[in-house]
């Protein structure tokens, strides 16, 4: 027994040294997957967007602020004050979250039906349960089904509140599938405004995908500016201007015409002569707002209503889809037209 017990304790030893070789090298596999895990740098943002939920608080409302917390998602929720007083702790996680609050009426009703008082005591109601649930008091208004007109606009003013309607549908109201919703996102340009709904599992499962869309194109998401209605930065300063002057060069003539008109929308469709490179400006009339554009490469200005047109190669002419947002008389004007 004298002759094994040095063996035995040296391969005890041994032994020991050899599992604190492993311990160690696990431990540095931990900390290697734990950094690979995490993102080298910030995301490049050159330009943000911003990411509307209406109607809520619902019941999943916590489900959805887990998901856009999960995939560094700061949003606009436009919440309905009859929600907001039935689930106060549901708008309160909502500012707790990093998420901006708005006002988007009492009950959802159909405000364009009602008088200046209606409006005015519907929409004061909804910004004092806003105010007593979470502490401050909303700046940004978004009407119902987006139906507005001029009364319901000053009225909003009156109770210090923008008026925000949408540039982008993700339809997920309308019973859009998660790849769909991702698609219709994915028309975001800087500066714009998708419409999305609290409580849509579409919705919530589609977060992810857009998120990935959005920083392949170094876009973020932003806050809504209460003075122009365009996303900014978080911070809300603004980003520079996305239009710049037209190129010097000759003139030339641009045509526009509305070959369909629809409901809530219509198409402009807009023929160049006189040059095959050209840049043509054209203005919205607010709460106007494009939607869709082809054969052409916009930006816009800081207001969201003048946008400019450049030639991409596609021909002549040009179109967009501008939502009437309840302005259904007004069209498009264009402003010039500068070739080379």
């Amino acid at each position: 027994m004298s002759r094994l017990f040095p063996r035995t304790a040296l391969w005890s030893r041994r032994l020991r040294a050899a599992l604190a070789v492993l311990a160690t090298a696990v431990a540095m596999c931990g900390v290697v997957l734990a950094a690979t895990s995490t993102p080298s740098s910030a995301a490049t943002c050159n330009g943000y967007v911003g990411l509307t939920f209406d109607d809520g608080p619902t019941g999943s409302t916590s489900t959805l602020l887990n998901v856009l917390r999960a995939n560094g998602v700061r949003a606009t929720m436009f919440n309905v004050g009859q929600n907001v007083q039935n689930n106060r702790s549901a708008a309160q996680a909502q500012v707790a979250a990093g998420m901006w609050v708005g006002n988007h009426s009492w009950n959802h009703a159909h405000m364009t039906s009602m008088s200046q008082a209606q409006m005015q005591s519907d929409l004061s109601q909804t910004s004092s349960a806003i105010q007593s649930a979470t502490g401050s008091r909303p700046v940004l208004f978004r009407p119902p089904y987006g139906e507005t007109n001029s009364t319901l606009q000053s009225v909003a003013s009156s109770l210090g509140m923008r008026q925000v309607i949408w540039d982008v549908d993700s339809q997920d109201w309308n019973g859009a599938s998660v790849s769909q919703i991702v698609a219709n996102a994915s028309r975001l340009q800087a500066g714009q405004v998708i419409l999305m709904h609290d409580g849509i599992q579409n919705t919530r499962d589609a977060i992810p995908q857009i998120m990935a869309n959005l920083t392949s194109r170094n876009l973020c998401p932003g806050m809504i500016s209460p003075s122009t209605g365009r996303a900014v930065a978080p911070d809300g300063t603004t980003p520079p201007p996305t239009t710049t002057p037209p190129p010097a060069g000759g003139t030339c003539t641009a045509t526009a015409t509305t070959p369909n008109v629809w409901g809530d929308r219509y198409n402009t469709s807009v023929t160049v002569s006189g040059a095959s490179t050209w840049t043509v400006v054209v203005a919205i009339t607010s709460p106007q707002r494009v939607s869709t554009i082809w054969n052409g490469t916009a930006t816009w200005d800081s207001s969201g209503t003048v946008m400019t047109m450049r030639s991409n190669g596609s021909g002549n002419t040009f179109g967009f889809t501008t939502m009437t947002n309840g302005n259904s008389s007004a069209r498009p004007q264009i402003r010039s037209c500068t070739s080379g």
